[in-house]
Protein backbone atom coordinates (compact mmCIF):
# COMPACT_ATOMS: atom_id res chain seq x y z
CA UNK A 1 0.00 0.00 0.00
CA UNK A 2 1.23 3.69 -0.76
CA UNK A 3 2.19 5.54 2.01
CA UNK A 4 1.73 8.99 0.42
CA UNK A 5 -1.99 9.43 0.48
CA UNK A 6 -4.78 8.60 3.04
CA UNK A 7 -7.40 6.52 2.25
CA UNK A 8 -11.15 7.25 1.36
CA UNK A 9 -14.15 4.67 1.79
CA UNK A 10 -16.68 6.83 -0.45
CA UNK A 11 -15.72 8.80 -3.27
CA UNK A 12 -18.71 11.31 -1.98
CA UNK A 13 -17.04 11.82 1.14
CA UNK A 14 -13.46 12.24 0.51
CA UNK A 15 -11.11 11.89 3.14
CA UNK A 16 -13.34 9.87 5.45
CA UNK A 17 -12.94 5.92 5.88
CA UNK A 18 -10.54 3.13 5.23
CA UNK A 19 -11.13 0.12 3.14
CA UNK A 20 -8.68 -1.66 4.06
CA UNK A 21 -10.14 -2.61 7.11
CA UNK A 22 -13.59 -3.31 8.57
CA UNK A 23 -14.77 -2.53 12.42
CA UNK A 24 -16.08 -5.54 14.47
CA UNK A 25 -17.26 -3.17 16.73
CA UNK A 26 -16.93 -0.33 18.96
CA UNK A 27 -16.76 -0.09 22.48
CA UNK A 28 -16.93 3.88 24.09
CA UNK A 29 -16.42 5.22 27.36
CA UNK A 30 -16.67 9.23 27.28
CA UNK A 31 -16.61 11.62 29.70
CA UNK A 32 -18.38 15.00 29.08
CA UNK A 33 -18.07 18.41 30.76
CA UNK A 34 -20.75 20.70 29.45
CA UNK A 35 -19.70 23.84 31.29
CA UNK A 36 -16.24 23.75 29.79
CA UNK A 37 -17.35 21.76 26.54
CA UNK A 38 -14.73 19.40 27.08
CA UNK A 39 -14.90 15.45 25.84
CA UNK A 40 -12.31 12.69 27.37
CA UNK A 41 -12.85 9.64 25.60
CA UNK A 42 -11.42 5.72 25.24
CA UNK A 43 -12.18 4.17 22.27
CA UNK A 44 -11.71 -0.13 21.73
CA UNK A 45 -12.27 -0.70 18.29
CA UNK A 46 -12.36 -4.41 17.18
CA UNK A 47 -10.49 -4.43 13.75
CA UNK A 48 -10.49 -7.03 11.08
CA UNK A 49 -8.32 -6.54 7.79
CA UNK A 50 -10.00 -6.70 4.56
CA UNK A 51 -5.75 -6.22 2.90
CA UNK A 52 -2.33 -7.07 3.99
CA UNK A 53 -1.73 -3.93 5.48
CA UNK A 54 1.19 -2.48 8.22
CA UNK A 55 -1.29 0.33 8.84
CA UNK A 56 -4.97 1.04 9.95
CA UNK A 57 -6.17 4.90 9.47
CA UNK A 58 -9.10 6.06 11.68
CA UNK A 59 -11.56 9.36 11.46
CA UNK A 60 -10.61 11.56 14.02
CA UNK A 61 -11.91 15.56 14.06
CA UNK A 62 -10.63 18.25 16.27
CA UNK A 63 -9.38 15.57 19.05
CA UNK A 64 -6.32 14.67 19.94
CA UNK A 65 -5.08 11.40 20.85
CA UNK A 66 -2.73 11.12 23.50
CA UNK A 67 -2.87 7.41 23.97
CA UNK A 68 -3.09 4.02 21.24
CA UNK A 69 -2.32 0.42 21.49
CA UNK A 70 -3.25 -2.20 18.91
CA UNK A 71 -3.97 -5.87 20.44
CA UNK A 72 -2.40 -4.22 24.03
CA UNK A 73 1.03 -3.17 22.78
CA UNK A 74 2.20 -0.04 21.59
CA UNK A 75 2.40 0.21 17.65
CA UNK A 76 5.55 1.46 15.56
CA UNK A 77 3.86 4.71 15.98
CA UNK A 78 0.73 6.56 15.27
CA UNK A 79 0.62 10.13 14.58
CA UNK A 80 -2.25 13.04 13.59
CA UNK A 81 -2.98 13.86 9.90
CA UNK A 82 -5.24 16.38 9.46
CA UNK A 83 -8.64 14.82 10.13
CA UNK A 84 -7.42 11.09 10.52
CA UNK A 85 -5.45 8.95 12.92
CA UNK A 86 -2.79 7.22 11.34
CA UNK A 87 -1.78 3.68 13.10
CA UNK A 88 1.38 2.39 11.78
CA UNK A 89 1.78 -1.72 12.62
CA UNK A 90 4.87 -2.89 14.01
CA UNK A 91 4.72 -5.65 11.19
CA UNK A 92 2.42 -6.02 8.26
CA UNK A 93 -0.33 -7.88 9.00
CA UNK A 94 -2.45 -10.49 6.77
CA UNK A 95 -5.84 -10.76 5.52
CA UNK A 96 -8.32 -11.28 8.00
CA UNK A 97 -5.76 -11.01 11.08
CA UNK A 98 -8.50 -9.41 14.15
CA UNK A 99 -6.80 -7.00 16.48
CA UNK A 100 -8.50 -4.61 19.05
CA UNK A 101 -6.98 -0.54 18.75
CA UNK A 102 -7.41 1.32 21.72
CA UNK A 103 -7.51 5.22 21.78
CA UNK A 104 -7.23 7.56 24.85
CA UNK A 105 -8.28 10.86 23.19
CA UNK A 106 -9.72 14.53 24.11
CA UNK A 107 -10.28 17.87 23.42
CA UNK A 108 -13.03 20.41 22.67
CA UNK A 109 -15.30 18.68 20.09
CA UNK A 110 -17.15 20.61 17.25
CA UNK A 111 -19.13 19.98 14.46
CA UNK A 112 -16.65 19.24 11.01
CA UNK A 113 -17.63 21.10 8.02
CA UNK A 114 -17.55 19.91 4.80
CA UNK A 115 -18.58 21.78 1.32
CA UNK A 116 -21.48 20.21 -0.10
CA UNK A 117 -22.97 19.08 3.66
CA UNK A 118 -22.20 21.96 5.52
CA UNK A 119 -21.25 20.64 9.24
CA UNK A 120 -22.26 17.63 11.11
CA UNK A 121 -21.05 15.90 14.17
CA UNK A 122 -20.94 17.09 18.25
CA UNK A 123 -22.27 20.52 18.90
CA UNK A 124 -23.37 22.12 22.23
CA UNK A 125 -27.65 23.14 22.38
CA UNK A 126 -28.10 25.86 24.61
CA UNK A 127 -27.98 23.65 27.56
CA UNK A 128 -27.18 20.43 26.39
CA UNK A 129 -25.42 18.36 23.35
CA UNK A 130 -27.07 16.91 19.97
CA UNK A 131 -24.79 14.65 17.88
CA UNK A 132 -25.74 15.12 13.91
CA UNK A 133 -23.90 12.07 12.03
CA UNK A 134 -24.74 12.26 8.90
CA UNK A 135 -22.75 11.81 6.69
CA UNK A 136 -19.62 13.02 7.91
CA UNK A 137 -20.13 13.62 12.05
CA UNK A 138 -18.82 10.45 13.63
CA UNK A 139 -15.14 11.43 13.75
CA UNK A 140 -15.98 14.33 16.09
CA UNK A 141 -16.48 12.39 18.97
CA UNK A 142 -14.91 9.34 18.12
CA UNK A 143 -11.71 7.16 16.46
CA UNK A 144 -13.81 5.36 13.21
CA UNK A 145 -13.84 4.14 10.53
CA UNK A 146 -16.31 6.42 9.05
CA UNK A 147 -18.00 4.63 5.35
CA UNK A 148 -21.82 3.86 5.57
CA UNK A 149 -20.89 0.02 4.70
CA UNK A 150 -18.86 -0.79 7.34
CA UNK A 151 -21.48 -1.96 10.51
CA UNK A 152 -21.03 -2.67 13.83
CA UNK A 153 -22.05 -3.65 17.32
CA UNK A 154 -21.56 -0.07 19.55
CA UNK A 155 -21.60 0.14 23.33
CA UNK A 156 -21.68 3.39 24.45
CA UNK A 157 -20.96 4.89 28.24
CA UNK A 158 -21.27 8.57 28.94
CA UNK A 159 -20.64 10.57 31.98
CA UNK A 160 -22.71 13.63 32.32
CA UNK A 161 -23.53 15.87 35.11
CA UNK A 162 -26.30 14.52 37.78
CA UNK A 163 -29.29 17.47 36.57
CA UNK A 164 -28.69 15.78 32.45
CA UNK A 165 -30.20 12.46 30.63
CA UNK A 166 -27.84 11.12 28.39
CA UNK A 167 -29.78 9.19 25.24
CA UNK A 168 -27.99 6.94 22.85
CA UNK A 169 -28.24 4.26 20.37
CA UNK A 170 -29.40 0.78 21.56
CA UNK A 171 -30.88 -0.32 25.13
CA UNK A 172 -30.12 1.25 28.33
CA UNK A 173 -27.77 -1.39 30.34
CA UNK A 174 -26.77 0.85 32.87
CA UNK A 175 -26.94 4.13 34.91
CA UNK A 176 -24.39 4.43 37.47
CA UNK A 177 -24.33 7.52 40.08
CA UNK A 178 -21.07 8.94 40.91
CA UNK A 179 -20.32 12.07 42.86
CA UNK A 180 -22.49 14.90 41.01
CA UNK A 181 -22.30 12.89 38.36
CA UNK A 182 -23.99 9.84 36.23
CA UNK A 183 -22.95 6.81 33.70
CA UNK A 184 -25.07 5.89 30.98
CA UNK A 185 -24.60 2.91 29.16
CA UNK A 186 -26.44 1.82 25.92
CA UNK A 187 -25.92 -1.35 24.09
CA UNK A 188 -26.43 -1.10 20.15
CA UNK A 189 -25.83 -5.09 19.32
CA UNK A 190 -27.70 -4.40 15.70
CA UNK A 191 -24.72 -3.76 13.54
CA UNK A 192 -24.72 0.14 12.93
CA UNK A 193 -23.20 2.34 10.34
CA UNK A 194 -20.78 5.18 11.94
CA UNK A 195 -22.98 8.34 10.65
CA UNK A 196 -26.14 6.36 12.86
CA UNK A 197 -24.51 6.68 16.25
CA UNK A 198 -25.77 9.30 18.38
CA UNK A 199 -25.71 10.69 22.19
CA UNK A 200 -28.19 13.39 23.00
CA UNK A 201 -27.93 15.37 26.34
CA UNK A 202 -30.23 17.50 28.13
CA UNK A 203 -32.72 18.19 30.95
CA UNK A 204 -34.96 15.79 29.36
CA UNK A 205 -38.24 13.91 30.49
CA UNK A 206 -38.57 10.37 29.36
CA UNK A 207 -41.96 9.55 28.75
CA UNK A 208 -43.04 5.96 27.49
CA UNK A 209 -45.70 6.74 24.62
CA UNK A 210 -47.06 3.41 24.87
CA UNK A 211 -46.02 -0.29 22.89
CA UNK A 212 -46.42 -1.07 19.40
CA UNK A 213 -46.91 -5.13 19.83
CA UNK A 214 -43.58 -5.97 21.66
CA UNK A 215 -41.30 -2.87 21.42
CA UNK A 216 -41.63 -0.07 23.61
CA UNK A 217 -41.92 3.64 22.11
CA UNK A 218 -40.27 6.13 24.51
CA UNK A 219 -39.96 9.98 24.35
CA UNK A 220 -37.15 12.38 25.71
CA UNK A 221 -38.82 16.10 25.81
CA UNK A 222 -38.29 18.94 28.06
CA UNK A 223 -40.28 19.71 30.93
CA UNK A 224 -42.46 21.99 29.16
CA UNK A 225 -42.86 21.09 25.82
CA UNK A 226 -46.76 21.62 26.06
CA UNK A 227 -49.71 20.56 24.29
CA UNK A 228 -47.93 20.53 20.72
CA UNK A 229 -45.79 17.56 21.65
CA UNK A 230 -49.04 15.54 21.72
CA UNK A 231 -50.31 17.24 18.10
CA UNK A 232 -47.07 15.61 16.61
CA UNK A 233 -46.19 12.95 18.14
CA UNK A 234 -49.94 11.15 19.33
CA UNK A 235 -49.81 9.11 16.90
CA UNK A 236 -46.09 7.90 17.37
CA UNK A 237 -46.82 4.03 18.11
CA UNK A 238 -50.00 3.44 16.07
CA UNK A 239 -47.04 4.88 13.36
CA UNK A 240 -45.02 2.08 14.12
CA UNK A 241 -47.98 -0.19 13.80
CA UNK A 242 -48.93 0.56 10.81
CA UNK A 243 -45.43 0.47 9.35
CA UNK A 244 -44.86 -2.61 11.03
CA UNK A 245 -47.41 -4.25 8.79
CA UNK A 246 -46.13 -2.48 5.83
CA UNK A 247 -42.17 -3.33 5.98
CA UNK A 248 -41.83 -5.91 8.78
CA UNK A 249 -41.21 -6.20 12.03
CA UNK A 250 -39.85 -3.32 13.29
CA UNK A 251 -35.78 -4.01 13.44
CA UNK A 252 -34.78 -2.68 17.00
CA UNK A 253 -36.04 -3.55 20.41
CA UNK A 254 -37.39 0.12 21.13
CA UNK A 255 -38.00 3.46 19.81
CA UNK A 256 -36.91 6.60 21.21
CA UNK A 257 -37.98 10.24 19.81
CA UNK A 258 -35.96 13.42 21.25
CA UNK A 259 -37.05 16.96 21.42
CA UNK A 260 -34.57 19.42 22.36
CA UNK A 261 -35.11 22.72 23.63
CA UNK A 262 -33.85 24.12 21.13
CA UNK A 263 -35.30 24.39 17.64
CA UNK A 264 -33.63 22.46 14.69
CA UNK A 265 -33.88 22.86 11.41
CA UNK A 266 -34.23 19.54 10.29
CA UNK A 267 -34.69 16.15 12.24
CA UNK A 268 -32.05 13.93 13.01
CA UNK A 269 -31.85 10.61 11.84
CA UNK A 270 -30.15 7.73 13.86
CA UNK A 271 -30.62 3.94 14.83
CA UNK A 272 -33.20 3.20 16.94
CA UNK A 273 -33.93 6.76 17.83
CA UNK A 274 -34.64 10.01 16.20
CA UNK A 275 -34.35 13.95 17.39
CA UNK A 276 -36.69 17.04 16.34
CA UNK A 277 -36.43 20.30 17.48
CA UNK A 278 -39.00 21.51 19.34
CA UNK A 279 -40.42 24.03 16.54
CA UNK A 280 -41.64 20.31 15.07
CA UNK A 281 -44.24 20.32 18.03
CA UNK A 282 -47.44 21.19 16.12
CA UNK A 283 -49.89 19.46 14.56
CA UNK A 284 -49.03 20.42 10.86
CA UNK A 285 -48.46 17.95 7.75
CA UNK A 286 -45.40 19.40 7.87
CA UNK A 287 -44.25 18.78 11.49
CA UNK A 288 -46.31 14.99 11.64
CA UNK A 289 -45.08 13.77 8.20
CA UNK A 290 -41.42 14.41 9.29
CA UNK A 291 -42.02 12.13 12.46
CA UNK A 292 -43.03 9.39 9.96
CA UNK A 293 -40.14 10.23 8.08
CA UNK A 294 -37.46 9.54 10.46
CA UNK A 295 -39.53 6.34 11.86
CA UNK A 296 -39.66 4.79 8.21
CA UNK A 297 -35.58 5.05 7.95
CA UNK A 298 -35.19 2.61 10.87
CA UNK A 299 -36.05 0.23 8.34
CA UNK A 300 -35.14 1.84 5.28
CA UNK A 301 -31.46 3.23 6.27
CA UNK A 302 -30.65 1.95 9.67
CA UNK A 303 -31.60 -1.86 9.46
CA UNK A 304 -30.97 -1.80 5.31
CA UNK A 305 -27.90 0.70 4.65
CA UNK A 306 -26.75 2.17 1.46
CA UNK A 307 -22.99 0.62 0.61
CA UNK A 308 -22.19 3.68 -0.73
CA UNK A 309 -23.43 7.26 -0.57
CA UNK A 310 -24.54 7.22 -4.36
CA UNK A 311 -27.88 5.33 -3.61
CA UNK A 312 -29.16 7.43 -0.90
CA UNK A 313 -32.07 7.41 -2.38
CA UNK A 314 -32.48 3.57 -1.03
CA UNK A 315 -32.83 5.62 2.41
CA UNK A 316 -34.67 8.91 1.70
CA UNK A 317 -37.03 8.06 -1.54
CA UNK A 318 -38.31 4.99 0.99
CA UNK A 319 -38.71 7.11 4.28
CA UNK A 320 -40.39 10.23 1.98
CA UNK A 321 -42.82 7.52 0.50
CA UNK A 322 -43.61 6.55 3.92
CA UNK A 323 -44.83 9.98 4.58
CA UNK A 324 -47.42 9.23 1.69
CA UNK A 325 -48.13 5.97 2.90
CA UNK A 326 -48.46 7.26 7.19
CA UNK A 327 -50.96 10.02 5.50
CA UNK A 328 -53.47 7.18 3.08
CA UNK A 329 -53.55 4.89 6.37
CA UNK A 330 -53.97 7.70 8.84
CA UNK A 331 -56.97 9.47 7.31
CA UNK A 332 -55.12 11.95 4.92
CA UNK A 333 -54.56 12.04 1.58
CA UNK A 334 -54.21 8.89 -0.32
CA UNK A 335 -50.21 7.78 -1.79
CA UNK A 336 -51.68 8.48 -5.16
CA UNK A 337 -52.52 12.80 -4.50
CA UNK A 338 -49.11 13.51 -3.24
CA UNK A 339 -47.75 11.67 -5.67
CA UNK A 340 -49.24 14.05 -8.41
CA UNK A 341 -48.80 17.16 -6.53
CA UNK A 342 -45.16 16.49 -6.37
CA UNK A 343 -44.85 14.54 -9.81
CA UNK A 344 -46.20 17.71 -11.19
CA UNK A 345 -44.14 20.02 -8.95
CA UNK A 346 -40.82 18.40 -10.11
CA UNK A 347 -41.84 18.61 -13.60
CA UNK A 348 -41.59 22.05 -13.50
CA UNK A 349 -37.91 21.88 -11.99
CA UNK A 350 -34.67 21.35 -13.80
CA UNK A 351 -34.24 18.12 -15.15
CA UNK A 352 -30.40 17.38 -14.07
CA UNK A 353 -30.36 14.63 -11.16
CA UNK A 354 -30.04 11.12 -11.68
CA UNK A 355 -31.19 9.28 -8.98
CA UNK A 356 -29.15 6.65 -8.91
CA UNK A 357 -25.87 9.21 -8.39
CA UNK A 358 -27.08 12.58 -7.82
CA UNK A 359 -23.41 13.57 -7.14
CA UNK A 360 -22.01 14.57 -3.52
CA UNK A 361 -23.68 18.15 -3.95
CA UNK A 362 -27.10 17.21 -4.61
CA UNK A 363 -27.22 14.35 -2.58
CA UNK A 364 -29.70 15.76 -0.32
CA UNK A 365 -31.73 17.66 -2.77
CA UNK A 366 -35.33 17.64 -2.32
CA UNK A 367 -35.50 16.36 -6.16
CA UNK A 368 -33.51 12.89 -4.36
CA UNK A 369 -36.41 12.44 -1.70
CA UNK A 370 -39.51 13.01 -3.93
CA UNK A 371 -38.10 11.53 -7.20
CA UNK A 372 -37.57 8.46 -4.75
CA UNK A 373 -40.68 8.43 -3.44
CA UNK A 374 -42.31 8.58 -6.89
CA UNK A 375 -40.13 5.97 -8.23
CA UNK A 376 -41.50 3.32 -5.55
CA UNK A 377 -45.16 4.74 -6.35
CA UNK A 378 -44.60 3.64 -10.09
CA UNK A 379 -43.39 0.75 -9.15
CA UNK A 380 -46.48 0.01 -6.74
CA UNK A 381 -48.72 0.97 -9.41
CA UNK A 382 -46.95 -1.31 -12.49
CA UNK A 383 -46.49 -4.69 -9.37
CA UNK A 384 -50.33 -4.23 -7.83
CA UNK A 385 -50.76 -3.45 -3.64
CA UNK A 386 -49.74 -7.18 -2.33
CA UNK A 387 -46.38 -7.74 -4.69
CA UNK A 388 -45.29 -4.35 -3.89
CA UNK A 389 -45.47 -5.02 -0.18
CA UNK A 390 -44.26 -8.40 -0.34
CA UNK A 391 -41.35 -7.13 -2.18
CA UNK A 392 -40.94 -4.33 0.84
CA UNK A 393 -41.42 -7.02 3.61
CA UNK A 394 -39.00 -9.72 1.82
CA UNK A 395 -36.51 -6.36 1.15
CA UNK A 396 -35.75 -5.69 5.01
CA UNK A 397 -36.18 -9.00 5.78
CA UNK A 398 -33.26 -10.73 3.38
CA UNK A 399 -30.84 -7.23 3.99
CA UNK A 400 -31.45 -5.84 7.84
CA UNK A 401 -28.15 -5.77 8.87
CA UNK A 402 -26.33 -5.38 5.88
CA UNK A 403 -25.82 -3.28 3.11
CA UNK A 404 -27.24 -3.20 -0.45
CA UNK A 405 -27.03 -0.98 -3.69
CA UNK A 406 -29.33 0.30 -6.23
CA UNK A 407 -28.89 -3.11 -8.53
CA UNK A 408 -30.04 -4.99 -6.01
CA UNK A 409 -33.39 -3.18 -5.09
CA UNK A 410 -33.88 -3.62 -8.74
CA UNK A 411 -32.77 -7.32 -9.38
CA UNK A 412 -35.61 -7.63 -6.64
CA UNK A 413 -38.77 -5.51 -7.92
CA UNK A 414 -38.12 -7.55 -10.83
CA UNK A 415 -37.98 -10.54 -9.53
CA UNK A 416 -41.42 -9.47 -8.06
CA UNK A 417 -43.06 -8.87 -10.90
CA UNK A 418 -43.52 -12.30 -12.00
CA UNK A 419 -44.79 -13.07 -15.18
CA UNK A 420 -42.82 -11.72 -18.41
CA UNK A 421 -45.16 -8.76 -19.49
CA UNK A 422 -44.69 -7.35 -15.94
CA UNK A 423 -40.54 -8.14 -15.77
CA UNK A 424 -40.41 -5.89 -18.79
CA UNK A 425 -42.56 -3.00 -17.58
CA UNK A 426 -40.68 -3.26 -14.52
CA UNK A 427 -36.83 -2.86 -15.96
CA UNK A 428 -37.86 -0.18 -18.24
CA UNK A 429 -39.80 1.55 -15.64
CA UNK A 430 -36.57 1.32 -13.04
CA UNK A 431 -34.18 2.45 -16.13
CA UNK A 432 -36.21 5.53 -17.18
CA UNK A 433 -36.62 6.52 -12.97
CA UNK A 434 -33.31 5.84 -12.16
CA UNK A 435 -31.05 5.99 -14.58
CA UNK A 436 -31.95 8.73 -16.87
CA UNK A 437 -32.51 12.62 -15.98
CA UNK A 438 -35.86 13.34 -17.53
CA UNK A 439 -38.69 12.60 -15.49
CA UNK A 440 -40.94 9.94 -16.78
CA UNK A 441 -44.81 9.99 -16.50
CA UNK A 442 -46.91 8.96 -14.07
CA UNK A 443 -49.14 6.69 -15.37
Amino acid sequence: MSHGHLPTGDPYLPGHGDPSWRATRYDLDLDYDLVRNHLSGRATVGVELLEATDRVVLDLAGLKASKVTVAGRSPKKYAARGDRLVVTLRDEQPVGARFDVRVTYAGKPKPLVEKHHGDAGWEELTDGVIVAGQPHGAPTWFPCNDRPDDKAPYRISVTAPADYIVVANGTRTARTRGSGSVTWTYEQAEPMSTYLATVQIGRYDVRRLGTAGRVPVHAAVPADVGDGFEDAFGRNVEMLEVFTELFGPYPFPAYTAVVTDDDLEIPLESQSMATFGRNLCTGDWDSVRLVAHELAHQWFGNAVTLRRWSDIWLHEGFACYSEWLWSERSGGDAADVHARRHHERLSGLDQDLLLSDPGPELMFDDRVYKRGALTLHALRGTLGDDAFFDLLRAWVADHSGGTVETADFVAAAVEAAGDEQTRSAVVHLMEAWLHATALPDLA
